[in-house]
């Protein structure tokens, strides 16, 4: 099930400021998270105008996940042009296997 937040940000369709814009609030009583104070400029949605965000939610969280996953995974950017720089001289491919190896272990 996909969060709150990015139901909210899909249905706004644009960035949320989760501070000031739209307040979250979970009161712990098994009910979950719900909208405790909304301050956009367009009508506060219901829990159906949400739900119908769903599908794309799940979608746009699972690439999000993927994108950290491989942000993590990668080797420093100073390593990948040091790799560069020796593929360079070497003509070695080593950079693109490393990447490719990332990707791989984390496909879209």
């Amino acid at each position: 099930m996909a969060n709150l937040s990015t139901k909210i940000k899909l249905y706004a369709n644009k960035e949320v400021d989760f501070t000031k814009d739209v307040r979250l609030q979970d009161n712990s009583d098994g009910k979950g998270v719900f909208i405790a104070e909304w301050n956009l400029n367009i009508a506060k949605p219901t829990l159906a105008q949400l739900d119908a965000y769903e599908a794309q939610a799940n979608k746009v969280e699972r690439i999000n996940n993927i994108k950290s996953q491989r942000a993590n995974n990668y080797p420093s950017l100073a390593d990948q042009l040091d790799m560069q720089y020796w593929d360079k001289i070497n003509g070695t491919n080593k950079w693109q296997q490393a990447i490719n190896a990332v990707k791989q272990k984390y496909p879209k």
